[in-house]
């Protein structure tokens, strides 16, 4: 089955030198563009456990072996972006260690809980038994000594959550997915009404169902 994208040849880093950027603003996003896809702080071990981790949690399509990996928003890289810069939130939950501490020790008891379930270590996993242990991260049933006291499903709601779901749609290929015209500073957004944009932002692919039809002329309706 074929996907056909929901915003089909939009491309958001195509406004690079338009007024909607200023120059602070291109700096942020070529850094997130460019962010290498592999491990600078974490070790060899614990680079795999979060790219597997990333992976259950943000489901993408298969690498293309054309596009190699322009097609994918390189999620684990930019969670140890993260960790590498220490970039802490100003604030945390207390039953949490600071943000390096809590992913060093989340990441090692993952794995360690994997090998107890399993036998294999979590990046070794088949999918379905990922998401298991996942679950149980998230239900709190995961207790091996290994967490250090901390409770896992605290570290999967506060950290993992939090940090994985924010990495994805800080990167350009995820507002593309969703027709986002990322950040307009300076310019701003002006038609701030329902079912109207501003030239520059993305159209969105055509749905020529009954019911898609029903619910335009009703909005229409509305807008006037």
């Amino acid at each position: 089955m074929t996907h056909t994208p929901r915003y089909p040849g939009y491309d958001v880093l195509a406004k690079r030198k338009t007024p909607s950027w200023d120059a602070p603003t291109r700096a942020v996003i070529e850094a997130r563009v460019n962010t290498p896809d592999r491990a600078r702080y974490l070790a060899a071990s614990q680079w795999q456990t979060l790219v597997a981790l990333c992976d259950t949690i943000v489901p993408q399509p298969t690498r293309d072996e054309h596009a190699g990996d322009s097609s994918r928003v390189p999620v684990a890289a930019l969670v140890e972006g993260k960790l590498l810069d220490d970039r802490r939130d100003g604030f945390r939950d207390a039953r949490l260690p600071p943000l390096r501490a809590a992913w060093e020790t989340g990441l090692a008891a993952l794995d360690a809980e994997s090998v107890k379930a399993y036998g294999e270590h979590f990046a070794q996993l088949r999918d379905e038994r990922r998401r298991a242990l996942v679950t149980r991260m998230q239900r709190g049933e995961l207790r091996g000594k290994a967490w250090r006291g901390m409770p896992c499903d605290v570290f999967f709601a506060k950290r993992v959550l939090h940090d994985v779901s924010a990495a994805y749609w800080s990167h350009p290929l995820a507002w593309n997915a969703m027709g986002f015209g990322g950040p307009a500073n300076p310019r701003g957004y002006v038609r701030l009404y329902t079912n109207r944009r501003d030239p520059w932002e993305a159209v969105e692919a055509r749905d020529d169902s009954e019911a898609a039809q029903q619910t335009a002329r009703t909005e229409n309706k509305r807008v006037r």
